[in-house]
């Protein structure tokens, strides 16, 4: 961590002391004395400023040297980006989808040197890494009071193996520590309990930092903490102790002013900023806040904007450090010294307060950004977005019109391609609408068009048909289904669920919805799944649960649910009535992501909303209901019940919070990670020993990434890949969600009859997100998202493309042209000895920093991907595979190039791979015409090089760690 003591830090006169409390001090590397030797320093945005403490601490004249420090300190707003910057980060955090890969490649070493004879303990993480275990709950059980336990028995029970090598970690590292089921999401327990603001280490301070193996890791960045989302394989190396490497980013100074208004969220808010930043195009820029508006912000609606980074394209959405914070962190238990170290530090560093806001050590003037971009508070209105991109913000009162819009749009239009005569058409069903259910029954169901009286709603009353709702307690219930009908609600996700405003909200409008008379229908799966223990703890305590609970919002898990595709199934008729009909269906979740299939794959509508209005659209039961003006349904007497009505004020959610803020209940609740977790971990047993010993298993095998590894680096080969065949064409807009296998996995795919093959039954398949720690279910399902278009494929007579990983062989005979699973013909070009290439179009790689992504394309042999543009943490996981990304230039695509897909393709990189140099695609038609277009090669920095060159990232650190 500390530079080597042979080597004489040029910056050594930097390290200063200060007072870090009462009669006590510390050291640390000063930023103002930095600026005494760089003046440019005291005008950095924050943000930067903790980046370049980073770099002046860890010079050691090797990996981070002056001319790093220099550069740095001399950043320009607007100048060229072709600086590399070495960041160490202090920490590492990991969700389990995430960190079991990660941990089964940290196996995979060991087990490599073992085989070389080497002492296995060489491979260490040399900084503390948490892994949180929050994504593998599913919402099998819901509106019932019996569903946490019931659903996380199930959880156990599916995955007790990944468990188990859970536990081997925990005991084989010494700084590897798991935050067991049960405890809440990655990002809320971050925010909540592994930040410490400030972290010492032989007397030397310096600030909290990190990077995390899922994209919402910057929700840190709400309490001043410099982090962002990374691959896996990325993530591995900063535990090994190499420097995060990113170009120089610009910085958008985002300006906050006003206030707001009555009724206004924040997640409203934040969608409206995602909204406005994606306008502004900051993909892979540094966002900051600041002004009077940013800082009349709580710290909870901070966090959710900074969560929400990825959405807006953003490496960061940074908050600086100010009396909010020091708040925020007496509310959830610090104790009183590490707050009074945190504030001391910061003081010291002229980085405490939120530049532009009354009493800050900075002005908003003194600053260069890049950019600045101005939002009044006052303007923001409730909001939504969808239906498939966060980013896709609608006004509440537009929702049922842009719904309606979209229903017979092409796909190409966001829209549903779907005949505008279907909108209004409902479909009986004699259905077990909800197994696991115990709402009561509500009035008949409401239809479409949302009537606007009494009159209106007796007379639009679907006919009534028998449906058995609970096995156990027979009643009868009118079931009809139609378009835009809401069949899953879900209070859900790290980016509301920690935020108690918008929790006790929920609460409150459920319990005036109740006293009104209101219900939700039974067949809507609602969910309640909290990003940590401590919102049921305050919505119990403020007596609000027992009315979320009568509306079905029942406490499911603590995890990431439905936002991440853990949902669980509807009732089996429910998916019938809808893939037999073709039906646009809705679910509404206070997420952050709702890419096409990743709710649910029948669900094609999802909408992104606030926890108050997932209630009400649960209520309302169909989205074509107009909030804004119609009711949200009957209440007592048959009187109608508008959102007005229910709406909880500003004073109503204030006067709650002082229950959501108590820092002895979240020093309880976390202390049980060191004692008692629960007894369910308490049973899970893991293997002991240095290496691990690879079981049988459908869960874990152990990779692939060092089948050939030696000691001494490879020959460097010409970059070029030659007589390359293409594998897919895409369009726009190509998710990580579309390239990595995620959410349920499907009986005939090649995924799931290879586990069907191996005695797994498909009651026990589990999902993707599960079997990330085994290649053989991931490399089958890599490409394959069952709302993936192919553009090789043709469209059919009325224009639509199939959907699903199909792509066409170009191999020769009876199979040219044959129609078939990517991953089969993967195998039949591997066989072959041919390369592949992927040619996509804008925001490749856009969603969830998903490793498997890379190591899928990777595995399918695949050697480069070309697209119009790549989001950030994609494109630097592709080169950490080895496999080459090239972006096309400006007014250059695959289509306008005519290109179909029986192209033999060459890619000819420049020679040394130079960072972003030009590189050649050479086409060869079918009919022997040749074509050369210019590319940018998309290895951004000379690093990047050198692990391209070594096969990969894993290779490279490994060779490093064994010949040390």
């Amino acid at each position: 961590m500390s530079p080597s003591a042979r080597f004489a830090h040029p910056f050594a006169h930097t390290v200063k002391n200060f007072k870090t409390a009462l009669g006590k001090s510390g050291r640390l590397y000063s930023l103002p004395a930095l600026a005494k030797q760089f003046p440019n320093v005291s005008r950095l945005p924050v943000s930067l400023r903790i980046v370049l403490e980073s770099v002046l601490r860890h010079c050691d004249g090797e990996r981070v040297t002056a001319e790093h420090v220099a550069q740095l300190a001399n950043w320009q707003p607007n100048a060229a980006r072709s600086d590399e910057i070495p960041f160490t980060v202090a920490r590492v955090v990991l969700q389990d989808f995430t960190g079991v890969p990660l941990l089964a490649d940290l196996a995979a070493m060991r087990s490599v040197a073992q085989r070389l004879g080497q002492d296995p303990k060489k491979i260490e993480p040399l900084v503390p890494v948490d892994l949180v275990v929050d994504h593998s709950v599913m919402v099998d059980h819901y509106g019932t009071k019996k569903a946490l336990d019931l659903n996380m028995k199930l959880e156990f029970q599916r995955n007790r193996e990944r468990y188990e090598f859970m536990k081997w970690g925990m005991q084989a590292f010494d700084t590897f520590g798991v935050v067991p089921p049960g405890f809440g999401i990655v990002h809320q327990v971050n925010l909540e309990y592994l930040a410490r603001g400030v972290h010492l280490k032989g007397g030397l301070y310096y600030p909290d930092t990190l990077v995390g193996t899922d994209s919402h890791t910057t929700m840190i960045n709400g309490i001043g903490v410099v982090g962002w989302g990374v691959g896996g394989i990325e993530a591995e190396a900063a535990m090994l102790g190499q420097p995060v490497y990113f170009l120089t980013p610009d910085v958008v100074g985002f300006e906050m002013t006003g206030r707001l208004r009555e009724g206004v969220t924040a997640t409203d808010l934040v969608l409206t900023v995602t909204e406005l930043l994606r306008r502004h195009k900051v993909v892979g820029k540094f966002v900051e806040f600041f002004g009077e508006g940013t800082a009349s912000l709580a710290l909870p609606d901070r966090a959710t904007i900074a969560n929400m980074a990825p959405e807006y394209g953003a490496t960061m959405g940074f908050f600086p450090v100010d009396g909010k914070t020091l708040d925020y962190f007496r509310g959830t238990g610090r104790s009183k010294a590490e707050i009074e170290a945190f504030e001391a530090y910061f003081r010291a560093q002229g980085l405490f307060g939120v530049p532009g806001a009354p009493g800050a050590s900075i002005g908003a003037a003194d600053i260069d950004y890049s950019q600045v971009v101005t939002l009044d508070l006052g303007q923001v209105t409730p909001s939504l977005a969808g239906p498939k991109r966060p980013q896709d913000r609608i006004e509440l009162g537009q929702v049922a019109s842009q719904f309606a819009s979209l229903f017979s749009k092409p796909n190409a239009d966001n829209g549903f391609n779907r005949p505008a005569a279907l909108l209004h058409t409902r479909h009986q069903l004699q259905a077990g609408g909800n197994p696991q259910g115990t709402h009561d029954l509500p009035e008949p169901p409401t239809p479409p068009g949302a009537p606007r009286s009494v009159a209106e709603m007796d007379a639009n009353r679907p006919a009534r048909a028998t449906a058995q709702t609970d096995a156990a307690t027979p009643r009868a219930q009118s079931l009809s289904v139609g378009n835009g009908d809401v069949l899953i609600a879900a209070i859900t996700s790290c980016t509301n669920t920690s935020n108690p405003g918008v929790m006790l909200a929920a609460g409150l409008l459920a319990q005036k919805a109740v006293q009104a008379g209101l219900k939700v229908k039974p067949h809507i799966k609602t969910s309640l799944a909290p990003g940590s223990r401590i919102v049921t703890e305050y919505l119990t305590a403020t007596g609000l649960l027992p009315s979320l609970e009568k509306l079905g919002f029942a406490l499911a898990g603590y995890g990431c649910t439905t936002c991440i595709g853990n949902a669980g199934d509807l009732t089996p008729e429910l998916n019938d009535v809808i893939t037999q009909n073709d039906l646009v269906c809705a679910a509404v979740l206070s997420g952050n992501r709702n890419f096409e299939a990743r709710i649910h794959p029948n669900l094609k509508a999802n909408f992104l909303a606030s926890p108050p209005l997932v209630v009400a659209y649960a209520i309302a039961g169909n989205v074509m209901t107009d909030l804004m003006t119609e009711p949200l349904g009957l209440g007592k007497g048959g009187r109608p019940v508008y959102l007005g009505d229910i709406w909880p004020s500003s004073e109503e959610v204030h006067a709650l919070m002082k229950f959501a803020m108590k820092g002895k209940a979240y020093r309880d609740n976390y202390e049980r990670i060191q004692g008692e977790p629960g007894p369910l971990w308490a049973r899970i047993q893991g293997v002991s020993g240095n290496a691990y010993t690879w079981p049988t298993s459908s869960y874990i095998a152990e990779p692939p990434f060092f089948a050939d590894f030696a000691l001494a680096p490879p020959a460097e080969q010409a970059p070029a890949v030659r007589g390359a065949r293409i594998m897919a064409l895409l369009g726009d807009s190509i998710t990580t969600d579309h390239i990595s296998p995620a959410g349920n996995i499907a009986e005939n795919s090649p995924a799931g009859q290879w586990l069907l093959a191996r005695g797994v039954l498909k009651a026990d398949f589990n999902s993707y997100g599960a079997r990330r720690g085994h290649l053989d279910v991931m490399v089958r399902g890599t490409i394959a998202n069952v709302r993936i278009k192919h553009l090789m494929l043709a469209p059919d007579a009325a224009g639509s493309r199939e959907e699903g990983g199909w792509t066409l062989f170009q191999g020769h005979g009876a199979e040219q042209g044959r129609k078939m699973s990517i991953f089969d013909a993967a195998t039949r070009y591997q066989a072959a000895g041919v390369p592949t290439v992927v040619l996509a179009g804008e925001e490749y790689g856009t969603g969830s920093s998903r490793d498997w992504a890379a190591k899928g394309t990777q595995l399918l042999g695949i050697k480069a991907v070309v697209a119009r543009s790549f989001e950030r943490i994609h494109r630097s996981n592709l080169v950490g595979m080895g496999v080459l990304p090239l972006q096309f230039k400006a007014g250059d695509s695959w289509e306008s190039l005519g290109l179909t897909g029986d192209e033999t393709l060459d890619v000819l990189p420049h020679p040394d791979l130079l960072p972003q140099s030009d590189a050649t695609l050479v086409i060869t038609r079918a009919n022997g015409q040749r074509q050369e277009v210019a590319l940018t090669l998309r290895i951004d920095t000379p690093v990047e090089v050198n692990y391209y060159r070594a096969g990969g990232i894993l290779p490279y650190v490994l060779r490093q760690l064994l010949g040390a």
